[in-house]
Order: C-alpha cells, then structure tokens, then sequence
C-alpha cells in the first residue's frame, strides 16, 4: 500500500474542498477502498474521512424516503420505514456481501463500489479500467461472469452491487453536493455503460460528495421480490439477479419495474420489456415474453453464455414471486 494523506472532515464543505483537485477518495465504511488500495488498484494520495458528518439518517419526505449516505446496508435493510415501504431494497442489500460487511459497508460507498472482474483486480493483466488504452484481458480471457448487455469491446465486467439494482427499479434519486453545488441524479443514469471510458464508471463529479439516496413513493411494496443468482448461497457476487416490481389490480398489471444485475457494467433497466407488463395479466405467459425481450440484444463470450437462459428464467421465477409477494413478509 502507498503512503497517503489522512484527513477527517468535520463538516460537508470541508470535506468537498480537500477532495477537490487532488489525486483523492471519501473513505466511509472503506468495504470496497481498502481492498483495492491493498491490491495496489487504487493509489490514493490522500483519503477524506467522512465518517463523521452528520449523514446518517433515514426520514420520510413527501411520501417517500430520504437515506442519508452515511447509513450503513445492514441499518438500511432493516429499517421498519424501508422493510414496510420498499421491501424491494431491504431484500437486495440483505442478499449481498456478510453480515459483517453490511454492519460497515454505508449507502455512499455501496453505490460507488467498483466491479469484481478478475483482471481488474490482477494488476500483472492488461485492463482499460485500471490503465486506459492497455486493453481487456476479459475479452479473450475466462469471461463467465462478465457482460452480456452494454458492454463493448473496452470492457466487459459488470457492476457487483445488488443495493444499486433495487434503486434502478425504484426510480431512487441520487442526492450529491459539490463545489458548485446541489443537484440530483437519477439512479438509473449514476453508473455509466463503458463505451470508450470505462475507467469512468459514474456520473459524479471530482469534486461532488454523495449525501443522500431519495426514493420517490412507491405503489410497488405488496409484489416486488429479489432474486440472486450465485455460485454460493453466502458472500458470493451475483451471476444474474433480477429486482421485480408490479402494480396489480385484479391479477392485471397496471405497471412494473425490472432491473439486472451481473450482466451489465451498470444496473441494467429492462425498460423496453417494462413496456410489456403494462395492463397485462399476471401470468407466465406474459414473463415469458418479458424475459424474451429484456435479453434480445445480448451479446456473449467464450464462457458466459449461459447467462442468457439464465437470466430468462430469472425474470420468470422473480416476477412470479413477486404476484405472489412471496418476499414481503
């Protein structure tokens, strides 16, 4: 590990002028950062302690819900404002990582987390995340846990989040604060596809602090339901998994969400086979056609093809739970 600089930040304002301009990360729960600064993946100069600005609150606002960036995942997940009101969520980050990680792992750092593609982490491999212009060794190399949707040929990993595939589905609002500063963005548009930059990974700023997550009220807390897809039952990245959520009025779906995770360098909205729940019955016939349409356009490698009957079958059995409510007990 390389020497660094700490600071701890007292308030907001000091925290955002130390980041700005300077070879620097906010460290929180440093679930993700200390790993890759072990690794020598990450090499900050200088790291921003922010542990102690005053970020850790849930509270409801304007029917919806405000999550302070500071909150740690095993607090959001059992919240009785999230489990009762976005069960979604509480399902998702309950799915993901330890018990030990969630009680340190904060919302911030869970959206800011990086991916867990293994020539990523191996710095003795070419990686264009890492070393923009070195290439993708996933590409050629052992890829079955790698993209099947938004990728190109930059970059191929996926997003390890599972908290962040929740919020896409929820239509969640990313609160930030920066030198110039408030301003908003959606969930969905936070992480970015690769393109030609995927060592870009967010639409944050340098400068810019997250301070909260907003998620707007939601007619989704009786049929909505989780469901990863891992090669272990605990502490293991998700192959494929699916957030399910549904409006149903007498077995008819008025709207739905469905969101991807593991097969994509972002938390991949199905909006186009969204499109296909509108007003329809709530029945197999009708996942089967949304699960159809949500993978039209994957493209696989050399060992992820599986993903795609995978992730078919994901849709079906997540959208099934969820007419059912069988994850919101």
């Amino acid at each position: 590990m390389n020497p660094f600089t700490y600071i701890r930040a007292d308030n907001q304002d000091t925290a955002i002028k130390n980041v700005a301009g300077k070879q620097t990360k906010f460290i929180a729960g440093g679930t993700n950062l200390l790993d890759l600064m072990k690794e020598g993946v990450e090499q900050p100069q200088q790291l921003v302690d922010i542990n102690r600005l005053e970020l850790e609150k849930i509270e409801g606002i304007n029917n919806g819900l405000s999550i302070g960036a500071l909150v740690k995942n095993s607090d959001m997940a059992n919240h009785p404002l999230v489990r009762q009101r976005y069960p979604l969520l509480s399902q998702a980050v309950l799915a993901g990582a330890s018990p030990q990680l969630r009680n340190m792992a904060t919302t911030g750092g869970n959206l800011m987390q990086r991916t867990r593609c293994y020539y990523f982490y191996n710095t003795a491999m070419p990686c264009n995340k890492r070393l923009p212009g070195s290439g993708c060794a996933a590409v050629e190399g052992f890829n079955r846990i790698h993209a099947i949707l938004g990728a190109s040929e930059q970059c191929i990993a996926t997003h390890p989040s599972d908290m962040c595939v929740a919020l896409s589905a929820l239509d969640a609002v990313v609160k930030v604060k920066g030198s110039k500063g408030e301003r908003l963005i959606k969930a969905v548009d936070f992480h970015r596809l690769p393109g030609d930059t995927p060592q870009i990974e967010t639409e944050l700023q340098p400068d810019e602090l997250i301070t909260a997550v907003l998620l707007p009220e939601s007619p989704f807390a009786e049929n909505s339901y989780y469901l990863k897809v891992r090669d272990r039952q605990s502490y293991a990245f998700a192959l494929v998994s699916v957030a399910a959520a549904l409006e149903i009025n007498n077995n008819t779906i008025r709207q739905g969400r469905l969101a991807l995770g593991g097969v994509a360098h972002k938390p991949w909205r199905a909006t186009e086979a969204e499109k296909i729940l509108d007003n329809a019955k709530a029945d197999e016939k009708t996942f089967q056609a949304v699960a159809d349409v949500a993978v039209k356009n994957a493209k696989t490698y050399e060992h992820n093809a599986f993903k795609v009957e995978m992730v078919k079958r994901a849709i079906v059995q997540a959208l099934s739970a969820a007419v059912s409510g069988t994850g919101n007990g």
